[in-house]
C-alpha cells in the first residue's frame, strides 16, 4: 500500500507509532480517572468493565500495566483464609445449602451475615440479607447490638412475600440461632441452613458481599451517627 500511495515506509511507521502513543496517553488518563472515581477501589476487572461502558475495549493486562506504571493499587486484598479441618457439624441443624450458590428462582434462598462498623465513638453492627438468585441486597438493619433483634428487623424489612423464601442460610452465631428467629422462620415455613462451624466458605456469597460493602462504602469514611450512616 505504501508503494501504491508512494509513501515511504518510514513515514507510515512514524505516524502509526505516534497514534499509538497518543492512544496510550488517552487510555492512561481514562484509567486513572476511573480508579480515582472509585475511591481507589477498582481493580483491572472493574476498570475494564467501566471502560467498556464508555466505549473502549482495553485488555486487563494493559490496564494492569498502566496501574503499575502510575502506582495504583486497588483497596481489595486477597482473603487470607487458613485451611480448615473437615469435621461434622456440632449442632443438629445441617448445612442444607451445601454451597449451592447458584439459584434460578427469586427469593428461593436468602443468606445473611453481620459486620462491625464504627459510628461516631461507638461500635455498631449492620445485618444484610442477600438473595442468591441475583446477589441483590434485599434488606438490612443497623444498630449498636449484635443480637437476634437486629436480624429480626432485617427479616421484617424484606419487601416481598416471606412465604416465597424456601431456605435461610447463615453461620452459627447466636444472633441467628435462637428462639426469636426460629419462631419467625417457622411462621413462614422457611427452612434453616447453617454453615459448618468455623468455615467461611459455606457462606461465601454473604462474605463477598460484605467485602464489597466495607471496601467501597465504609472504608475511608467517617460516620457521625446512624442517620449519617
Amino acid at each position: 500500500m505504501c508503494d501504491v500511495l508512494k509513501i515511504p515506509r518510514s513515514t507510515y511507521y512514524y505516524e502509526e507509532g505516534k497514534d499509538e502513543a497518543t492512544s496510550e496517553d488517552e487510555t492512561s488518563s481514562i484509567v486513572i480517572d476511573i480508579f480515582q472515581t472509585s475511591r481507589q477501589n477498582y481493580g483491572t476487572r472493574k476498570i475494564k468493565k467501566a471502560l467498556h461502558q464508555q466505549g473502549f475495549t482495553v485488555s486487563r493486562r494493559r490496564i494492569g500495566r498502566i496501574m503499575k506504571e502510575y502506582g495504583m493499587v486497588s483497596s481489595y486484598t486477597v482473603a487470607q483464609y487458613k485451611p480448615h479441618s473437615t469435621r461434622c457439624n456440632e449442632a443438629k441443624q445441617a448445612n442444607v445449602l451445601d454451597r449451592k450458590f447458584e439459584q434460578e428462582q427469586e427469593l428461593s434462598v436468602v443468606v445473611s451475615d453481620l459486620t462491625y462498623v464504627r459510628v461516631g465513638s461507638y461500635g455498631n453492627y449492620v445485618c444484610l440479607f442477600v438473595d442468591l438468585f441475583n446477589r441483590e441486597i434485599i434488606s438490612y438493619s443497623a444498630g449498636p447490638h449484635k443480637d437476634a433483634k437486629l436480624v429480626y428487623r432485617a427479616l421484617a424489612s424484606i419487601k416481598g412475600n416471606l412465604n416465597d423464601i424456601q431456605l435461610f442460610h447463615t453461620d452459627r452465631g447466636n444472633e441467628f440461632k435462637n428462639k426469636l428467629i426460629d419462631d419467625a422462620l417457622e411462621a413462614f415455613q422457611i427452612e434453616r441452613s447453617l454453615s459448618m462451624k468455623g468455615c467461611l466458605y459455606d457462606n461465601a456469597v454473604a462474605e463477598a458481599t460484605f467485602k464489597i460493602f466495607k471496601t467501597e462504602f465504609v472504608k475511608k469514611r467517617h460516620f457521625e451517627s446512624l442517620a449519617d450512616y
